[in-house]
């Protein structure tokens, strides 16, 4: 029997890999997006389109009427912001006003399922010990777009708890793959790699990933199977910054960068970086900030997913290969475009 979902910020990275296997599925589908929006990721689809941003609540109260499922998909992921402003306003006050609309819905007895897309970084990570969901993170130290992160993900579980809303938290890791028409961080790596500007490697950087296709997979079997006020972790394994940008460029037929940056260096650069950001008030990618984020990694168990969800993802690599395949797609194109010969 086919179901209502609505992709809230259906047009994104991962929003729109859940739209494609809705639509796929047979599912009628509706999705949110600004006006203003890129939406090359799904203009080939047959969805129902609402147009507006979180905070028009008429719109997603329009959009959500007699929704089965609601798969909530939009995120600030500048993480270099100076000013922490905006990603408080969208990942927490934005959220929240979505999430009362749901709960009406929910009480009325339309809305049986809420999927939010959380982060693994709201997860307690330790060196030396593997995460699971039960692991609480400590709030001290943390950088802004963490804590707008776990925020958001706690006032999800407080409207579970409280207001009785069927909402599950899928704590997803960094994602590979098609489809990255607004260029992620991790995808710009990749893209950086096809189109031989990336120019060094930082060998000190491992990331938890999963190929986006199997993380929106994760999303849909959450809406299926996903016992409400839990949350899931998302990742097929632990996987280093050196290895990432190696298969990128043995798929794309290119050399990797010879440079690598150790970590001194690195942290040495991020604090010319916050240095920077302080005294010209410009948003700077790589502060110190950043760079801890990016080395509090640790392992983490998705055992639960597996089990519960049924959730079986592909190898990591698989993914990385086709996102390097898309990027170099991508650069064909523009290149012919401009009329540049293929071989050059």
């Amino acid at each position: 029997m086919s179901t209502t979902a609505l992709v809230i910020g259906g047009n994104g990275y991962l929003g729109s890999h859940v739209t494609r296997q809705l639509v796929q599925a047979g599912e009628d589908v509706r999705v949110t997006v600004r006006a203003t929006a890129n939406t090359v990721a799904i203009d080939d689809l047959d969805v129902t389109r609402f147009v507006g941003d979180i905070f028009d609540t008429d719109t997603i109260r329009a959009a959500m009427a007699d929704c089965d499922v609601v798969y909530y998909c939009v995120v600030d992921t500048r993480a270099w912001l100076r000013d922490p402003s905006p990603l408080f306003r969208t990942n927490v006050e934005g959220l929240r006003g979505v999430l009362d609309i749901a709960a009406e819905f929910a009480a009325a007895g339309t809305l049986k399922k809420f999927v939010f897309t959380s982060s693994y970084s709201t997860v307690g990570r330790k060196r030396g010990r593997v995460a699971t969901e039960n692991d609480i993170i400590d709030p001290k130290g943390l950088t802004a777009y963490v804590r707008s992160r776990v925020q958001a993900e706690d006032l999800v579980l407080r409207y579970a708890r409280e207001r009785g809303l069927p909402a599950v938290a899928m704590c997803v890791s960094t994602t590979y793959g098609r489809g990255d028409y607004g260029m992620t961080p991790h995808g710009a790596l990749i893209a950086g790699t096809v189109f031989g500007k990336l120019p060094f490697i930082l060998d000190s950087i491992e990331l938890e990933a999963v190929g986006v296709e199997d993380a929106a997979h994760a999303m849909i079997l959450a809406a299926e199977r996903g016992r409400g006020g839990e949350r899931y972790l998302i990742s097929e394994r632990m996987i280093s910054n050196r290895e990432v940008v190696t298969l990128a460029a043995d798929e794309a037929g290119v050399a990797p960068p010879k440079r690598s940056i150790p970590v001194p260096v690195l942290y040495a650069m991020a604090a010319v970086g916050s240095i920077r950001a302080r005294l010209k008030r410009t948003d700077e990618h790589l502060t110190l900030p950043s760079v801890r984020l990016m080395r509090a990694e640790a392992p983490v168990d998705c055992t639960k997913a597996r089990t519960e969800l049924g959730w079986q993802p592909r190898p990591v690599e698989e993914s990385i290969r086709e996102a390097a395949r898309f990027w170099a797609e991508m650069r064909a194109a523009r290149r012919k475009a401009k009329g540049v010969p293929s071989n050059q």
